[in-house]
């Protein structure tokens, strides 16, 4: 039995390392794919459509600190004139659960119009939103806008997924120490499943016919 006990332990040691050495492995592509392409607000260049990612919204209808942190960025770059137009993406799977509707009203309220703001309801993980932008809206050239940790993982799924993307990413919720920590943790994680994705090539959960709101934000005066 204890010989049992001590394979047992053993397998389970070595399964452990692979998986460590397997997430560090997709940690280092996607941080050496992406490494060129990451730029501060002021030297990113200009592209046509800033593609803001997801994250959690409030019962109230408010965005959590790590989404409006974003979002400032998305609203900087359309005041500077980086972009022309703002690609919003997120779970709205549920119908009281409407990440973009938040994402929408936040820029609204703080100066962008109404016509430069684009909704993707389907952009229920990154790799949803890269492939979305691309197959659906038809973004072939974008800033991407996430948080630091993220970036690397969403700037090559864009890139993968059609669309030359550099990328933005906020700092500033790094005071907030423990959820941080906690998102920069799972992109290990999340790492493994981007290679996958990107191995397989699986199409985004919902992937319909052709949306023209990102060309005719692009072509609002």
């Amino acid at each position: 039995m204890l010989r049992v006990l001590r394979s047992v332990f053993r397998l389970g040691v070595v399964a452990g390392l692979l998986a460590a050495l397997v997430s560090v492995a997709c940690s280092v592509w996607l941080r050496t794919a992406a490494g060129d392409h990451i730029y501060t607000e002021q030297d990113v260049p200009e592209a046509p459509v800033a593609l803001v990612l997801g994250a959690q919204v409030y019962p109230d209808g408010t965005p959590s600190p790590f989404l409006a942190a974003r979002l400032e960025i998305a609203r900087k770059l359309y005041a500077d004139g980086k972009v022309q137009a703002i690609l919003v993406s997120g779970d709205h799977m549920h119908w009281e659960y409407n990440e973009p509707g938040v994402m929408f009203q936040w820029l609204l309220a703080h100066g962008v119009p109404t016509e430069k703001i684009v909704l993707d309801h389907a952009g229920f993980d990154t790799y949803d939103s890269c492939a979305r932008a691309n197959r659906v809206f038809g973004v072939k050239k974008a800033i991407v806008v996430t948080q630091m940790f993220h970036l690397p993982r969403a700037i090559t799924l864009c890139r993968h997924l059609g669309v030359e993307a550099t990328g933005v990413g906020d700092e500033t919720m790094k005071q907030f120490h423990g959820p941080w920590t906690q998102g920069a943790s799972r992109e290990y994680g999340a790492a493994v499943k981007a290679a996958y994705d990107v191995a397989t090539g699986r199409d985004p959960v919902f992937l319909g016919q052709h949306e023209t709101g990102v060309d005719d934000a692009l072509g609002s005066t």
